[in-house]
């Protein structure tokens, strides 16, 4: 996969596996490769730094809790999260649209 490609949809997934409820960083990434079949695979470079950019955007809060003997940052999204999320797949929507035009593929919304 063109990394290139990802860095656009990289927040987008994230806020996506956040919607389901609150979460960690690990289990975050680990719904993705799964949710993906093993297409996407957030690393730590890559994870982190939107989730703290997300959370200064007020799209995620976040609170620490103990869970298995470890402490963990939890992140849920804010209102503010589900509206961008919504804004982030018409979007995405509109875009594969127009690829799929381009290329004389047919485009099928799931």
């Amino acid at each position: 996969m063109d990394s290139k490609l990802l860095s656009g949809a990289v927040e987008m997934l994230i806020l996506e596996v956040i919607a389901a409820g609150p979460t960690y960083g690990y289990q975050i990434t680990q719904d993705v490769i799964a949710r993906s079949n093993g297409y996407f695979e957030l690393t730590e470079g890559s994870l982190y730094p939107a989730l703290h950019r997300l959370e200064r955007q007020k799209f995620l809060s976040a609170d620490w809790r103990e869970a298995d003997g470890r402490r963990r940052k939890y992140y849920r999204l804010t209102a503010a999260g589900k509206k961008v999320l919504e804004q982030k797949k018409q979007e995405w929507q509109q875009f594969a649209r127009g690829v799929h035009g381009v290329l004389g593929l047919p485009y099928v919304m799931a």
